[in-house]
């Protein structure tokens, strides 16, 4: 790529931010007087949402910022660490009436290999669970987002559903579930429950699946059980023969068969090749081998040179005595066994005979339970999972909405910074184009109204060139901060969609923020000593 187009490049770039946060920050909210709850964690979670005391839930969450965004998240900060924090909702939220949209962002910033990355949507607190001590028993009525380890690689929708007949809770899974992004950027997860018994998943707004909660066919288990079920106290009758083939009982082992004959005989009809040397060994000691200065006849014992193959042998057929070869034996048969004929007693696999099943429901939609709060209870062996904008909403186009202002803007800076950076090769950019970069990143920090901020952007230009790979995104960087602020000035700040949750007048219960503490450690040490090692008398 020529100087003038990386140039061109680089302006298209700052342009395109430039129009993207405009774009984030006014574009129109008129959908979003429809959302039921709505968290985008421009603020600070603590004293909103409560961490787990729990002993086992160690991972410290931070209000952090999407990297190359001033947009802030929730952010998992350790590695190998189980993480719980939930939100209480001002009221819970029926899933039986009308359309209902669980949405969220998550950016694996340092990718996935071995963890979760999900929301539970909780019920009520009567059913069992105390904010301060969330863990993976809280009940919940839908658990639903990304998880990856080893085999798995999927984003889950599990709806646990109140059998009427048993009073028992199943987890009811999505047989087919979309796989998850497998890049570092940001992506949107969508679950639209419908009235009409249907389920959509979407990332970033595309839909990847479609089920119907009542279909055998997209839930496992089903959620309306079968009618009948074998009969747990039915038995096999003693008599039943299962085999489809028996031994002829009538067929006798004929008298030339000799059980005894051996697999392989000797070739008799073999004869010795003329040019066999028979009076040489296949191998000889190392003429050009040494004994060692440091070797030790009474702790290492007598002192062999190691062997080679015999030179002499190369060009020959072959060395040492010579021994006929083996062949099949023509008299072989092996031990006899009698012909496989039909069981005239043959009654087939037997199975228990099926009875009604005393669990068997009819149901023309779902029982949900409510959602009554928001957690996030993962274990996860990688850092850098931000969660964001977490929404439940009445209407698939406020989802939508909420999409287009929230989501894309972010994720088509972070996708054309990635293109951008990829067609510039870290080792090869011209001295010519980086020059002409910074000097336009010091002309933007001179402008008057950054003053307060000349400091920050000079500490990103600096580092920027001490690392010219990272042109790109030191002027990425630099255009973020100037846009932020000029945009403050003619809006007031960042914009959030309007009447969203309200805020409880009581206040919240303060999360217990914890300091990471090192991950105890219970595997033993297997230690071994090495004996000093002995030379061998053949070493190959």
């Amino acid at each position: 790529m020529g100087e003038s187009k990386r140039i061109v490049l680089a302006l298209h770039l700052f342009f395109f931010v430039a129009f993207s946060y405009f774009h984030l920050l006014s574009a129109s909210s008129n959908d979003a007087h429809d959302a039921i709850f709505y968290e985008s964690f421009d603020e600070d979670y603590d004293g909103r949402w409560i961490v787990s005391d729990k002993d086992d839930y160690k991972g410290v969450w931070k209000h952090a910022k999407s990297e190359g965004h001033e947009d802030y998240g929730l952010l998992v900060s350790e590695q190998a660490r189980k993480y719980a924090i939930v939100k209480e909702l001002n009221k819970p939220v029926s899933l039986k009436d009308g359309t209902v949209v669980l949405q969220f962002e998550i950016r694996l910033q340092n990718g996935l290999e071995c963890g979760g990355a999900y929301l539970k949507y909780l019920r009520p607190q009567e059913a069992g669970w105390k904010p301060k001590e969330f863990d993976n028993e809280a009940p919940y009525s839908i658990m639903f987002g990304p998880d990856k380890c080893g085999a798995t690689n999927k984003v889950h929708f599990i709806l646990k559903h109140k059998n009427p007949k048993s009073g028992e809770y199943v987890e009811h899974h999505l047989k087919s579930p979309p796989t998850v992004p497998f890049d570092k950027l940001s992506h949107v997860y969508t679950a639209i429950l419908k009235p009409d018994n249907e389920l959509q998943i979407l990332i970033d707004g595309e839909e990847k699946n479609k089920a119907n909660f009542l279909s055998s066919d997209d839930f496992e288990p089903p959620l309306i059980p079968s009618k009948t079920i074998p009969d747990p106290d039915d038995k096999k009758p003693e008599d039943w023969d299962e085999r489809a083939k028996i031994p002829d009982p009538a067929a006798v082992k004929p008298e030339d068969w000799d059980e005894d004959a051996p697999i392989e005989i000797e070739d008799e009809e073999a004869e010795k090749p003329e040019e066999w040397l028979e009076d040489e060994p296949e191998e000889i000691d190392d003429p050009d081998a040494t004994k060692p200065e440091d070797w030790d006849d009474e702790e290492d014992g007598e002192w062999e040179a190691p062997k080679i193959d015999n030179p002499k042998c190369i060009a020959h057929p072959g060395c040492g005595e010579w021994k006929r070869p083996m062949k099949r034996n023509p008299a072989y048969k092996g031990k006899w066994s009698a012909p496989l004929i039909d069981n005239p007693a043959y009654k087939g696999i037997w199975k228990p005979q099926d009875i009604p099943n005393p669990k068997y429901f009819e149901l023309q939609k779902p029982d949900f339970e409510p959602i009554a709060a928001i957690g996030i209870e993962i274990w996860t062996m990688q850092d850098g999972i931000l969660f964001d904008n977490v929404l439940i909403a009445s209407d698939d186009k406020v989802a939508a909405s909420y999409r287009e202002t929230t989501w894309k803007p972010k994720f088509t800076i972070e996708k054309e910074k990635q293109k951008a950076e990829e067609s510039i090769p870290d080792s090869d950019a011209p001295a010519g184009f980086q020059k002409k970069v910074f000097d336009l990143l010091y002309k933007i920090a001179d402008i008057p109204f950054l003053s307060d901020h000349k400091v920050k952007i000079y500490d990103i230009i600096e580092k920027g060139e001490k690392q010219p790979n990272l042109t790109i995104g030191a002027l990425v960087a630099v255009v973020v901060v100037f846009l932020t602020i000029f945009l403050r000035i003619i809006f007031g700040g960042k914009k959030k969609p309007a009447r969203v949750e309200k805020k409880n007048t009581a206040e919240a219960e303060s999360s217990n923020s914890q300091a990471g503490e090192e991950k105890d450690e219970n595997k033993e040490k297997e230690e071994t000593s090495a004996a000093p090692r002995r030379r061998t008398r053949r070493e190959t």
